[in-house]
C-alpha cells in the first residue's frame, strides 16, 4: 500500500494557518533565509516532508516566475492541508502579518526611527546570516554528498558570480539540470513513497490556463473601461509574473508601474520600501503599501487588497497548474538525476546568496561577526527554535545600539 512521504497523515486547514501565521510573524532575512526556516519547522521539527522532497519542491519552485519562497509555502499548505484550502490557509498565514505592518505604515500608524530601532533592524539582518548558514549547512551534507554534485554546486556559484541578477540563478539551475543528466544518472532511487498533492490534472491545466489568460485580458479590458482598478491589477500581476525568485528583483519593475505612471511619489516608493526590508514575512508584501499609498482611487485598504493579491497570483497559478504532475515526473529515472543536478545547484545559489545580498548587508563589524556566528550555534549545536534566535537577536541589536 502506498504511503505518504511525509509519513503522517494529513492535517488541518487550522494547523498549516498556525503554523505559517507564526512563521509570517517570525521569518526575517528575505526569501533565501525563509527556505531555511521552513526546513527547520516543516522538515526537521514537523516531519511534514523529508530532506529529498523539500529539496525538490524549492527546485521546482526556482524554475518557475514568482516569489519563490512564497511559491514553496503555498505547496507545503496544499499538501499538508489537503487541497487549495491548505494552500490558501499557508498564504495567508505567511503575508497577512507583514502585509497589514506595511498598510498600517502607510496610513501613519508606524513611525519606526531613530538608533534604537535601527539597531533592531540589524539584528533581524543577522538572523537571516544565521539561518541562511543552518540551511546550506544541512541542505549541502543531503544533497551535495559526493564530488559530482559538489562540484555542480560551485558550478552554479560560478555562474551567478559571472551572469548575475535572476537570469545567473535561472540558468545556474538549468546547468545543473543538464549535468545533473550526464553526472548523476548512476544513482537511480525508488522514490520512497508518494509526494501526492491533492490537485486534478484537469485543475492544474484550469491554473495554467487561468494564468496564461490573466496575462492578457486584465490589459486589454483596462483598455476598453479606462478603470484604475484593472490597471492597478494588471501592473502588479505582470510584474509578478515577469520575476524569477522574487524579493529584489521585483522592485525595478514595480518602480517603473507606480512611480513612472505617477501613482506613487518617488520619495514615498523609498520609505515603504525601507521598511519592507524589517518586516517579517515576503518582500512581495511590499505591494500592499504601495496599492495603499497610490492614487488615483482605489487606494487605501482596496488598493492594497487589489496590489497583494495580483502580484501573487501568478506565481501561485503556475505552482498550482504543476502540483498533479510532479510526483509523477520526479520518479522517472532521467528526472531524477536532472532534480539531483537541480538541487546541487539551489545549495550553490544559497551559498552565493549567503554572501551577497545576506553577509554583505548584515555583517560590517567584528561584533555582527561574533553574533552571526553564536545565532549559528544556537541553531545548528544548541537547536534553539528559530523565533527565539529572532527575539534574542532583535533585543541585542537594541541593546547595542542604546549603548553606542
Amino acid at each position: 500500500m502506498d504511503q505518504q512521504l511525509a509519513g503522517p497523515t494529513r492535517g488541518s486547514v487550522g494547523e498549516v494557518l498556525r503554523v505559517f501565521l507564526r512563521l509570517g510573524l517570525t521569518s526575517f532575512g528575505g526569501p533565501i533565509a525563509h527556505l531555511g526556516y521552513y526546513r527547520n519547522e516543516l522538515v526537521l521539527r514537523r516531519r511534514w516532508l523529508d530532506e529529498q522532497a523539500y529539496g525538490d519542491l524549492v527546485a521546482l519552485c526556482q524554475f518557475l516566475p514568482g516569489p519563490a519562497s512564497s511559491q514553496v509555502a503555498f505547496a507545503l499548505g496544499v499538501f499538508r492541508g489537503g487541497g487549495l484550502a491548505g494552500g490558501l490557509a499557508s498564504w495567508l498565514g505567511f503575508t497577512l502579518p507583514s502585509a497589514l505592518i506595511l498598510v498600517a505604515f502607510a496610513f501613519g500608524a508606524a513611525a519606526l526611527h531613530g538608533p534604537v530601532a535601527d539597531g533592531v533592524f540589524h539584528g533581524l539582518k543577522l538572523v537571516a546570516v544565521a539561518v541562511v548558514a543552518q540551511a546550506i549547512w544541512g541542505m549541502a551534507r543531503t544533497l551535495t554528498p559526493d564530488k559530482e554534485r559538489a562540484a555542480i554546486a560551485l558550478l552554479a556559484i560560478a555562474v551567478v558570480v559571472s551572469v548575475g541578477g535572476s537570469f545567473g540563478q535561472i540558468a545556474s539551475i538549468v546547468l545543473g539540470t543538464l549535468a545533473g543528466v550526464w553526472l548523476c544518472r548512476g544513482e537511480e532511487t525508488t522514490v520512497p513513497g508518494h509526494l501526492s498533492f491533492p490537485v486534478s490534472a484537469r485543475g492544474g491545466a484550469v491554473s495554467l490556463a487561468l494564468f496564461a489568460a490573466l496575462l492578457v485580458l486584465p490589459s486589454l479590458t483596462e483598455r476598453a473601461t479606462g478603470s484604475h482598478a484593472i490597471a492597478l491589477f494588471d501592473a502588479f500581476y505582470r510584474s509578478g509574473a515577469l520575476v524569477f525568485g522574487g524579493g529584489h528583483v521585483v522592485l525595478p519593475l514595480l518602480q517603473t508601474e507606480v512611480v513612472n505612471t505617477g501613482w506613487v511619489t518617488n520619495e514615498a516608493f523609498l520609505q515603504g520600501y525601507g521598511l519592507a526590508q524589517a518586516v517579517p514575512g515576503p518582500l512581495f508584501t511590499f505591494a500592499a503599501y504601495l496599492g495603499s499609498v497610490a492614487s488615483p482611487v482605489p487606494n487605501g485598504l482596496a488598493g492594497a487588497a487589489i496590489a497583494l493579491v495580483a502580484i501573487f497570483l501568478p506565481g501561485t497559478l503556475l505552482v498550482y497548474g504543476m502540483l498533479p504532475f510532479w510526483d509523477v515526473l520526479r520518479s522517472r529515472p532521467g528526472a531524477q538525476a536532472a532534480m539531483r543536478g537541480a538541487n546541487a545547484a539551489v545549495v550553490g545559489i544559497l551559498g552565493m546568496a549567503l554572501y551577497d545580498p545576506v553577509w554583505k548587508s548584515a555583517v560590517v563589524t567584528p561584533g555582527d561577526f561574533a553574533l552571526a556566528v553564536t545565532g549559528f550555534l544556537l541553531l545548528v549545536v544548541w537547536r534553539m527554535p528559530s523565533w527565539i534566535v529572532v527575539a534574542f537577536f532583535a533585543a541585542a541589536g537594541a541593546l547595542r545600539a542604546a549603548m553606542m
